[in-house]
């Protein structure tokens, strides 16, 4: 009889509970704190400016637990909020948040370790301090990647200073998870969060399009990358982006040849499109084989049912079983190089 298929939310973010108060530790403004308020609920602070209510679904296992009971979800792979990158501070002390919030995580895989995976988080402010804690991180707390953002501070991710740490992820064989953070335009989309609805997804796209035309992925065959929210605009875009390669290349192909368009299928993305249209053309364009259940959860631009998409398409008769199982859980499995078996009991 084959394996029961598995249902991996590979997008999920978790917080500690409390942390101390880090710009007393740091004697730095701008990192944020926590202020529970009672009944479950917290609002994360920066100085006197709220910048996100959460709840205990942020950080309490037991919840998190609950709701994949709920929602028939197996597995969650675990990573921070990313606000918390903190990649515009000191380098020491970024890595210093970074171990803190990486123990924090390994100590919840462990102790659930068929229910969750963990992706660190690393100060890639300095690359090599960077590889240091993603060494750390796969060699002794046992986490399977990283996840990191989309840019790091004025790098993108093609920046050659950052390739060293790239390259030493794919002879880990960590798993790299790019989310968006800092989005482009943020300063002018504050009005009706267009810098989450608009700005976001074209900072994967600049993110993914920067690996490729700076030749990082084709130097690096074995990196495992997954974008978020669907590879943002990346996929939808790709028509343009590989035309104005073709017909600038003195612009555009510098530092690699190829056009963009060989690339879309080495990446990996999650399923959070919040369209089927958008699902449809995604698995079209990428290939089944190349996407995977992620819910964005606990937060509410994520999907609030996970597989929801998924399942509409099957149950139109798009998808054969093979095809969704892949999606639920599968493809999840391949990105991260791990066995299914490590989650059934």
């Amino acid at each position: 009889m084959p394996p029961r298929p598995l249902k991996i939310d590979l997008h999920t973010h978790i917080l500690p509970e409390t942390w101390p108060d880090l710009e007393a530790r740091y004697g730095v403004p701008g990192f944020l704190r926590i202020e529970h308020s009672g009944g479950g609920c917290a609002r994360l602070m920066r100085g006197a400016e709220l910048f996100r209510e959460i709840d205990a679904r942020c950080w309490s296992p037991e919840r998190r637990l609950a709701d994949c009971a709920r929602d028939a979800v197996d597995v969650q792979v675990l990573s921070t909020v990313p606000v918390m990158f903190s990649y515009w501070a000191k380098p020491e002390h970024a890595l210093d948040l970074a171990r803190r919030l990486n123990d924090h995580l390994a100590e919840i895989v462990a102790e659930h370790p068929q229910r969750f995976v963990g992706l660190a988080t690393v100060p890639l402010q300095d690359p090599q301090l960077a590889i240091a804690e993603l060494e750390r991180a796969v060699g002794v707390l046992g986490l399977d990647g990283v996840e990191i953002g989309s840019h790091v501070n004025d790098w993108e991710l093609g920046q050659p200073e950052l390739f060293p740490f790239f390259s030493r992820a794919a002879e880990l064989g960590a798993a790299i998870f790019v989310h968006p953070w800092e989005m482009l335009g943020g300063a002018r989309l504050k009005r009706y969060w267009l810098a989450w609805l608009v700005g976001m997804p074209a900072e994967t796209a600049a993110a993914a399009c920067s690996l490729v035309f700076s030749g990082v992925v084709e130097r690096l065959p074995a990196l495992r990358i997954a974008l978020a929210h669907g590879g943002g605009s990346f996929p939808a875009t790709i028509g343009r982006i590989a035309h104005g390669h073709a017909v600038r290349p003195d612009l555009c192909a510098i530092d690699n040849p190829r056009t963009p368009s060989a690339y879309l299928t080495r990446f990996w993305y999650d399923s959070l499109v919040h369209d089927p249209r958008a699902l449809r053309y995604l698995i079209d364009t990428v290939g089944a084989s190349r996407i995977a259940l992620g819910t964005d959860y606990p937060f509410p631009l994520g999907e609030s049912e996970p597989g929801r998409l998924i399942g509409e398409l099957a149950a139109a008769d798009e998808l054969d079983d093979s095809i969704r199982d892949a999606l639920l859980g599968g493809n999840a499995l391949d990105f991260l190089g791990l066995d299914g078996d490590r989650f059934r009991s």
